[in-house]
């Protein structure tokens, strides 16, 4: 089984969504990274991290509101934001690191 470290090491850009099983906003997101997932297929890869199983992840990276969205590429953070996102939005900041 991979683990974070060398899921983000990819030279394809990481989506990560930091989410909580009981955060409203993070049920929105499911489908917002569904319908990204069609859009942008293999160019990308898209995880899912649920805080409340992976605190020591949350934790190292500073995660303190769901949904929080994180683009990794080669082991960098290019970006970050929290809140719900539009799928459009995701797809022009993936875009960036094809």
């Amino acid at each position: 089984m991979e683990n974070f470290d060398d899921i983000i090491k990819s030279e394809k850009p990481v989506l990560i969504d930091f989410f909580a099983t009981w955060c409203g906003p993070c049920k929105m997101m499911h489908p917002i990274l569904e319908e990204l997932h069609s859009k942008v297929g293999e160019k990308a890869r898209i995880i899912k991290i649920d805080i409340d199983k992976n605190q020591d992840l949350s934790a190292i990276y500073n995660v303190r509101s769901v949904p929080t969205l994180m683009i990794f590429q080669n082991g960098d953070l290019k970006w970050r934001t929290s809140g719900v996102q539009s799928a459009e939005a995701l797809e022009q900041e993936l875009e960036k690191y094809y």
